[in-house]
């Protein structure tokens, strides 16, 4: 992609490096020597009000007040509205820049796909992200299902559950906490638990003033977690890690919606570390739920088995999915990248509208090639609302595949890239 802003081969051996990442700028050298020919966009949903009310127990578990939100829970919010459409119009200088599109082109049915989980908060980022990337192109935004239904295609279910399954994907999440399992998770989270109680104020919140029998979920380290047929995995209620997921998931939406931060923490001054250690929570959930791979190989597998698809076809200049955190974990789980901490973010792995993006190229050898990063607004960018170009990108951080190696452009072979899909609905046919 052009203006990924520092040389590729800086960006390869800087992604080697624990901790460092670049943005990789396309010199012309590079566009004289590969043509992109496609690219596939998995993205997450941009900024939504929380899942639950401030009248449930998210709201009862504070004595301050949280944000009045702009939109009811779990929709899109006119911040998010405006951040996506920035999005959009980044992407469409980048794909005008690439050769992928000419100006002011208007798509058809064969070369650009867009569809979105029949959710409002997914839908509406499609649509704002199509109003900036083809402002005059009459896009197409396709859900399958009337609003708020979930797609099949984004539902991370577990659609193999058997016994054998069960006893190995277990055997896997427990691994995470060491030999005490999910109670060891829960013990590691413990010192960022305490900080976000104390950030709450949940002794003087209206849950810590009635003993209510909830308030002793907060600090159960015993979480437990369900696999059933057909059903996304989940934690039974009444755990710290579950219950305490939802204020961090209403943090961090907070920290970028709300422009004071001191407001947004309930008057407490918070560095940006102590912002990371909130969300960290939320990060650790999802990485729980998603990221074993057992799990992932089998909620993934519907969007894996999209993405080759698209990725196939002869026509397609470009795809955008719209989706959920969930949905970007798993995927990059199966297609086995490699662990990753992003900068600039305080959700590390899958940050509020951010985008997987599988590009495809033709070289001058005459062969394909491809290469894959994650796409993101950093914190600044998306509390500031900062306009994106090619001088002001979004972050862009490759993403490398586990076993397989660029070439001396950066570049992997499309055939191994294509190989590791393969992979992944192979292991999915294997549960």
């Amino acid at each position: 992609m052009k203006n990924f802003t520092k040389a590729v081969m800086v960006a390869v051996m800087m992604s080697c490096l624990p901790g460092a990442y670049a943005q990789k700028q396309r010199s012309p050298e590079f566009q004289n020597k590969y043509k992109l020919k496609e690219a596939v966009v998995l993205s997450r949903h941009n900024i939504r009000s929380p899942l639950s009310d401030s009248k449930s127990d998210l709201g009862r578990m504070t004595s301050g007040e949280w944000t009045k939100w702009t939109a009811p829970k779990s929709e899109l919010t006119l911040r998010g509205g405006a951040l996506e459409t920035m999005m959009g119009q980044y992407f469409r200088k980048w794909a005008e820049n690439a050769g992928l599109f000419p100006e002011n082109y208007t798509p058809t049915a064969d070369d650009l796909n867009v569809i979105a989980n029949s959710m409002q908060r997914c839908i509406a980022t499609a649509r704002y992200f199509t109003s900036g990337f083809m402002p005059t192109g009459d896009v197409v935004v396709n859900h399958r299902y009337l609003l708020s239904k979930m797609d099949p295609l984004f539902n991370p279910q577990l659609t193999k559950v058997s016994p054998a399954f069960r006893e190995a994907a277990l055997k896997e999440v427990n691994a995470l906490g060491g030999k005490k399992g999910l109670r060891g998770v829960n013990e590691q989270l413990a010192p960022d638990y305490n900080f976000m109680m104390e950030v709450l104020d949940v002794k003087n919140s209206p849950m810590g003033q009635s003993n209510d029998p909830k308030l002793q979920g907060l600090t159960n380290y015993d979480t437990e977690i369900v696999l059933e047929p057909f059903q996304e995995p989940h934690f039974k209620s009444g755990s710290a890690l579950k219950e305490l997921n939802s204020a961090s998931d209403a943090f961090i939406l907070q920290y970028y919606e709300e422009p004071d931060s001191v407001k947004a923490a309930f008057g407490k001054k918070l560095s940006r570390k102590d912002w990371e250690r909130l969300a960290h929570v939320k990060d650790v959930y999802q990485d729980v739920l998603f990221t074993t791979p057992m799990i992932a190989a089998n909620v993934a597998r519907p969007l894996v088995q999209y993405m080759y698809d698209e990725l196939r076809s002869p026509d397609r200049k470009f795809t955008f999915l719209v989706g959920h955190d969930s949905n970007l974990s798993s995927v990059a789980t199966a297609l086995g990248v490699e662990e990753y901490e992003l900068p600039n973010a305080i959700e590390k792995k899958t940050p509020i509208g951010s985008k997987i993006v599988v590009e495809k190229f033709i070289g001058a050898d005459g062969q394909e090639y491809g290469d894959i990063n994650i796409v993101y607004q950093n914190v600044d960018q998306l509390r500031n609302m900062t306009l994106l170009d090619l001088d002001n990108p979004p972050e862009i951080y490759p993403l490398s595949i586990k076993g397989l190696e660029r070439n001396a452009d950066g570049l992997y072979k499309m055939a191994d890239l294509m190989a590791r899909f393969e992979n992944a609905l192979r292991a999915y046919d294997a549960l």
